[in-house]
Order: structure tokens, then sequence, then C-alpha cells
């Protein structure tokens, strides 16, 4: 069975779920997921401790099990979003290119806006072509506040190096 907890975090309320002793979901807000129990699990505590960790700068790296359900596509963009370092970002185009599909430009825009993790999975370092921060599931506000903690420069809507 699937578990949920909200949070009151700095960057608004979250929802972390938890199946299995795995992080299956996090997301902004207070989405309902289908037959989950509300229910403060160990990893989900364990999930928390290490946002509070990241949101203070403290954590560049999460080390939590997560499992994600999505197609074979989907589940090689988050694995390429996993590997964009702390502080860093990447474009739309760089995700299709390193995945081997540089056509794929919006099938990587998709897939990243069903990412289930949102921030242990990166997908807010995935920017515009032109450094334009496009799209984000928590909105553009949230997106500029995870970027900030990792010190990636917002000037008019483009981060900047």
């Amino acid at each position: 069975m699937k578990n949920l907890y909200y949070y009151e975090t700095e960057i608004g309320k979250i929802g972390i779920g938890e199946e299995n002793g795995a992080v299956t979901d996090l997301f902004f807000g207070e989405a309902k997921l289908p037959e989950a129990a509300i229910n403060e699990t160990d990893i989900i505590k364990e999930a928390k401790r290490q946002l509070d960790e990241y949101f203070k700068g403290k954590r560049k790296v999460f080390d939590l099990p997560v499992s994600t359900k999505g197609t074979e596509f989907q589940k090689l963009v988050w694995e390429a979003l996993r590997t964009i370092p702390y502080g860093e970002t990447r474009s739309y185009k760089d995700i299709a290119v390193q995945i081997g599909k540089a056509k794929a430009c919006r099938a990587v825009g998709m897939a990243n806006n069903r990412n289930p993790v949102a921030i242990i999975i990166p997908c807010h370092r995935v920017i515009g072509s032109k450094g334009h921060l496009v799209g984000y599931g928590g909105g553009l506000e949230i997106k500029m506040r995870l970027l900030a903690i990792e010190g990636i420069k917002i000037n008019n809507g483009k981060a900047v190096p």
C-alpha cells in the first residue's frame, strides 16, 4: 500500500509518497494519491530530513531509494536528469542528445513534466535552449527558488551562468 504525508516547507506545502520502502512521489500542494494512506513512514521522514538539508543549502545529492513508474522513454529521461550536477542546468535539447534522441526535445519536455519525484529527480535544473526558465509543475516561482538555493542566478527570467 502506498503511504503519503504532507509537510509545510520553505517552498510551500509538499507531499511525499512512499511504497515498499522507496519514495514514489514528491509533489507541490495537496495533490491526492489514489488509495494512499496518510501515514508518515520512516522513509518519508528521511526524505523530509534530506529535503530540509537541501533547502538550507547543506545537501547537494539525495541518498534515498526511489521507485518511479513510467514509460521506458520517461525513465530514460529521468535517469538523465539525475546526472545534472547540483548548481548546473541543462536544456531540453541537451537531455535529448544525452539520451541519444536529439530530435526529441518536446518529448523530453513531456517526460520532464511527468517526473513523479520532483527535486529529488532534479527536473528544476532543465531550462530552455536560450537559458529561459520554462514550465515547472510547482510553478516558475518555485523553480527560481530551487535554482537560487543551488546558486544559479536568474536575470529577466533567464538562468545566468
